[in-house]
């Protein structure tokens, strides 16, 4: 490249900085970075905490049915609405006697303070684990459905499998974003075998991802 030659002979230096054209396609890239990039950068947020989500519902559901196996008793899962109208978890074990099964009623469950009564550990004995969902994305963000409408908890054997003898039991949750199309709905399912495992409740039928 030749440097520039005045009328007098003598070198001429660009001037330092933006020339207008310059500035102006400086200004419609990050215009268009703005137009495109910002939505897609929040859906791809949205659509992560959506994941962080189901995994925080899915570590509960799997933590309860170890419990059952671990100590060979009834577990539960157990799940509130908190003041932020978000779902809190707990797992709890129960140890059956011939005088006592484990049922909602009567049963020595253990808390998130005592342990569960008949407890062969004893003072060592398991103690409930409760997590709270205040970090989760809130309702502005993002919502969660329960199948069927109104369950809240699940009951396992101590094979680990799902216990019949309690009907309503909490089968799914669903997680829609809270702009609808913002990213596609997702879901928590548990299986009659005690499985939780994460789905997509709008898969067509024939995708292996489709909800059971």
């Amino acid at each position: 490249m030749h440097p520039m030659i005045d009328g007098a002979g003598h070198r001429a230096h660009r001037a330092a900085g933006f020339t207008l054209v310059e500035l102006m396609v400086t200004v419609g890239i990050f215009g268009f970075l703005l137009a495109f990039g910002v939505p897609a950068m929040s859906r791809w947020s949205q659509a992560t905490k959506a994941v962080a989500t189901s995994e925080f519902y899915a570590e509960g559901f799997r933590l309860a049915r170890a419990q059952a196996l671990r100590h060979n008793s009834d577990s539960r899962i157990r799940l509130t609405e908190n003041a932020n109208g978000r779902l809190d978890w707990q797992v709890d074990i129960c140890f059956a006697t011939p005088e006592m099964a484990c049922t909602d009623a009567g049963a020595s469950w253990s808390t998130v303070d005592a342990i569960a009564g008949g407890d062969p550990e004893g003072a060592n004995g398991y103690k409930s684990v409760l997590r709270r969902a205040d970090g989760l994305p809130g309702s502005g963000q993002l919502t969660h459905t329960i199948a069927p409408l109104g369950a809240s908890d699940v009951y396992y054997t101590p094979l680990g499998w799902v216990n019949p003898a309690f009907a309503g039991r909490l089968q799914r949750i669903t997680l829609s974003p809270a702009t609808a199309g913002a990213f596609p709905n997702s879901a928590v399912a548990v299986t009659l075998a005690g499985m939780a495992i994460k789905c997509a409740p709008d898969a067509p039928d024939h995708d292996s991802r489709k909800c059971p």
